[in-house]
């Protein structure tokens, strides 16, 4: 299992710079010798060849031109831009608000069939009730500073996950036990939440599981992700989303997930957990 959610990620750009780091040696230039062609200064070429600094589109159209390899740039610029897509910072995400990455994002979720999704912090955001979205937003916005647009973001939330109730998706949940106790709202709004998981995982397109606090893990605690298909897994970190889309990863993760399933408590044990953290509430 890889060390960090950012391998792929970090992989892809080194990668890109060593491509044009082989391209400038193909061409017999010195970094000096590039940089002087592309109107650098020589730490630009040195930074961008070590993966220090990601090249923009004009960068590698500049770079190739100088190796007499123009052919190659679109092919380059098309995997950077990939990489670059891999991680990206929340801050950056939602430095508009929320409700654009949401109403982005539906298209993905209405041609996924198969969504997978592990939950170690909270409810899924396709689960989650309008009163528990909001609380957990304005948390966000407060934590990151970001434009507060909580209430049309809420509402393109519920939008997107119409697709629990529309169409041919297939939906597999596993939270740990705890995402029923935290509390990203009040009481009142807490309860609402619990009785729609008790509603929702009745549903025959959804199986809903719980891994209990005192499970013996053959997969520890891991960050919250959502595989959509067999094509892209989506990580979630405190400060940034990391999107997969390496095959021997998406593997990883769906192995894991696989593993996880199987330690969790599904049907009736699954639905008394979520009764018991609902008793709690008073």
């Amino acid at each position: 299992m890889s060390t960090s959610p950012l391998s792929t990620a970090q992989a892809a750009r080194a990668a890109i710079a060593a491509r044009l780091d082989d391209m400038r040696r193909d061409a017999g230039l010195s970094g000096l010798e590039l940089a002087t062609r592309c109107g650098w200064h020589k730490s630009k070429a040195s930074r961008i060849s070590r993966g220090k600094t990601a090249p923009s589109d004009e960068d590698i159209r500049a770079w190739c031109r100088a190796c007499g390899a123009e052919e190659q740039a679109a092919d380059l610029i098309a995997a950077s831009r990939t990489a670059e897509s891999m991680y990206v910072q929340w801050r950056q995400i939602h430095r508009d608000g929320m409700r654009r990455v949401h109403e982005k994002t539906v298209p993905l979720y209405q041609r996924t069939r198969h969504f997978r999704v592990y939950a170690s912090n909270l409810v899924p955001g396709m689960l989650q009730t309008a009163d528990y979205a909001t609380g957990l937003l304005r948390s966000i916005t407060h934590f990151q500073g970001t434009p507060d647009d909580v209430d049309d973001a809420v509402q393109a939330r519920l939008n997107r996950s119409r697709v629990v109730n529309a169409g041919d998706h297939r939906f597999a949940l596993v939270l740990e036990e705890a995402v029923l106790y935290y509390r990203v709202c009040d009481d009142a709004a807490m309860a609402r939440q619990l009785g729609h998981l008790l509603e929702i995982m009745s549903r025959p397109n959804v199986s809903l599981g719980i891994i209990p606090f005192t499970a013996r893990r053959t997969v520890w605690p891991l960050e919250a992700f959502y595989a959509f298909d067999d094509t892209q897994v989506a990580v979630e970190t405190l400060t940034a989303e990391v999107n997969i889309t390496t095959p021997g990863e998406i593997r990883t993760y769906l192995r894991a997930f696989a593993e996880l399933s199987r330690t969790a408590a599904h049907g009736s044990e699954a639905r008394s957990r979520i009764t018991r953290a609902l008793g709690s509430l008073g």
